[in-house]
């Protein structure tokens, strides 16, 4: 089980603040935007077609938050992506809204499923390709609902934004990003090592007992978790019952935090594939209807 962190602030850069926040999902309050603003920040996402992208969103109301590979660059856990990946909310009125921003981009669908809203609130992803010119060849990937991560109205409270080039961008907190990229796919866990190193060796010390937190639940790399429960020994003992390798951490036992390191990932790699699992036959069925038309 996952250690619930009641409220996260990243650290500060040079140049602004990296805001990060998490609330618990069983909140009944949510306010309506806790994600720090970043304001100015030059983020490493100014290529022009994703700018291009993001403002045909923005300027059609579309709500949305940015996730995916876009995301870790922004959070420092990557240095260049091309596909742009959102989850929006699936209700009538912002799906038309997407539908004119994809207008404006000339973006075509490119896979099954077709652009339909009971596709988004099934977990499938609606997969386009954008073809105006200032965003040619930029792939637009969109779901509104991801495998352990509650609604949309909740990510959305606990939101980072940031400033590029003078235009609001909306994020995924941190936390909601990790989550998120606990997949079955093998190149998503060195991101999420990357994502989690990052936000370590930027935080100004003290931390907050959050974040230590949230290390504590998340970090991957063997040397930094058995330093934080080193640091943070009563933290690390309390939470153990939820990540049982804290204790492997707090007796300093590397090689034993390695191994349940790979259980952990093996773990929700299993639960990604049974949760895709129903879903890949939803899709096979689709290709199959679309053929024998």
């Amino acid at each position: 089980m996952r250690a619930a962190i009641p409220f996260i602030q990243a650290p500060t850069t040079g140049n602004g603040s990296n805001g990060m926040c998490c609330r618990r999902s069983s909140e009944s309050r949510n306010p309506p935007n806790c994600g720090q603003r970043i304001s100015p920040w030059e983020a490493p996402l100014t290529p022009s077609p994703i700018l291009k992208v993001l403002s045909s969103l923005r300027k059609n109301g579309v709500r949305y938050l940015l996730m995916g590979g876009q995301a870790c660059v922004v959070y420092g856990g990557a240095e260049f992506s091309r596909d742009t990946d959102i989850v929006v909310v699936a209700d009538h009125d912002n799906l038309r809204r997407l539908e004119a921003a994809v207008a404006e981009l000339q973006a075509e669908v490119i896979a099954i499923p077709p652009f339909e809203a009971g596709h988004l609130q099934a977990g499938l992803a609606v997969h386009f390709r954008c073809h105006v010119p200032e965003a040619a060849g930029i792939r637009l990937d969109v779901m509104s609902t991801l495998r352990g991560l509650p609604e949309f109205e909740i990510l959305w409270s606990r939101r980072t934004t940031i400033d590029v080039a003078g235009q609001p961008i909306e994020l995924l907190a941190l936390p909601d990003l990790v989550t998120a990229k606990k997949t079955q796919r093998e190149k998503d866990w060195p991101m999420i090592t990357r994502l989690l190193e990052a936000h370590w060796m930027q935080t100004p010390r003290p931390a907050s007992d959050a974040v230590i937190a949230f290390w504590l639940s998340e970090l991957r790399t063997p040397n930094l978790l058995i330093q934080a429960a080193a640091d943070s020994r009563d933290t690390a003992t309390r939470l153990s019952r939820q990540r049982p390798l804290l204790t492997a951490a707090i007796a300093r036992d590397e090689p034993e935090v390695r191994r349940m390191l790979q259980a952990e990932q093996e773990a929700e790699q299993a639960a990604d594939r049974a949760y895709w699992q129903p879903r890949k036959q939803q899709l096979e069925a689709l290709r199959l209807s679309r053929r024998n038309d």
